[in-house]
């Protein structure tokens, strides 16, 4: 995981949004696009660019995909943000 990935990530509001949506707790596939009006394959996309980042984890339970916020991610990306601004002082 790069922090360019993450920030490519966070850079689309429906992906932040799902993130949002699992601080709650874990949610399945079907029950985040409920939140949404774009179509499924269009939400997988976003999914998909999540994992990649390592913002969400993924497990199968019976036929549903079960979403996990990473919270682990998130705060080394910010961690990596404030170092930044640490430099610059």
């Amino acid at each position: 995981m790069s922090i360019n990935t993450v920030f490519e990530a966070l850079s689309h509001p429906v992906r932040r949004k799902v993130l949002a949506l699992l601080k709650s707790g874990p949610m399945s596939a079907g029950d985040l696009a409920g939140h949404f009006s774009i179509s499924r394959p269009t939400l997988s996309v976003h999914f998909a660019k999540l994992k990649e980042a390592d913002l969400v984890a993924v497990e199968r339970q019976g036929t549903s995909l079960i979403y996990h916020l990473n919270t682990s991610v998130l705060e080394q990306a910010l961690a990596d943000v404030l170092s930044l601004k640490e430099q610059d002082q």
